[in-house]
């Protein structure tokens, strides 16, 4: 896979991708401060250190592992919409082992509009053309009908369901073309 030594920017007809900023630390504590946010994610509201450790780990995967995740801005209003990309989280799920896992998570008044399938084909073609990514992988708890249907809309399919935090989790994958 090539390596990113900056963070792209990425703008499709409604989202710009770009990297986070310091600034962005009040959105993303309303963001991940949200229980309806979290309640496929872990399920636990965030306090603000952990908020701030993810933003420092959201800059730092792309300096250590070449892909990360980006701000979701609306390209016409500049506003924060969430976060989305590629990471690896050293989860201890063997299927996630080696290959970007694709993620998201936006505002609760961005849903249902498609935004999170139009983050998905931008991120999954990224890691086609860019990262040259031969597969990417994803995992989602299987009452979040919303990030599955996303995830099937941007290719991927159920490979097996796994523990991960307490939780059984599906794992799809997609193969670059």
């Amino acid at each position: 896979m090539a390596r990113m030594t900056s963070i792209p920017v990425i703008e499709t007809d409604r989202l710009r991708l770009r990297p986070h900023r310091a600034s962005d630390f009040a959105d993303m504590q309303a963001l991940w401060g949200d229980p309806h946010t979290v309640r496929f994610i872990g399920g636990h509201v965030q306090d603000a250190q952990t908020v701030w450790f993810r933003l420092l780990r959201y800059a730092g995967m792309w300096a250590l592992i070449g892909y990360g995740f980006w701000a979701i801005e609306d390209k016409a209003t500049g506003a924060y919409l969430g976060d989305g990309g590629l990471l690896n989280a050293h989860r201890g799920i063997a299927l996630l082992e080696g290959v970007p896992e694709i993620g998201w998570a936006l505002r609760p008044d961005a849903g249902g509009k498609g935004l999170a399938t139009e983050l998905a084909l931008a991120v999954t073609q990224w890691a086609d053309t860019v990262l040259k990514a031969p597969l990417t992988r994803c995992i989602i708890e299987p009452g979040n009908g919303a990030s599955i249907r996303v995830a099937e809309k941007a290719g991927y399919t159920e490979i097996d369901r796994v523990e991960s935090g307490g939780a059984m989790v599906i794992v799809l994958e997609r193969s670059a073309p």
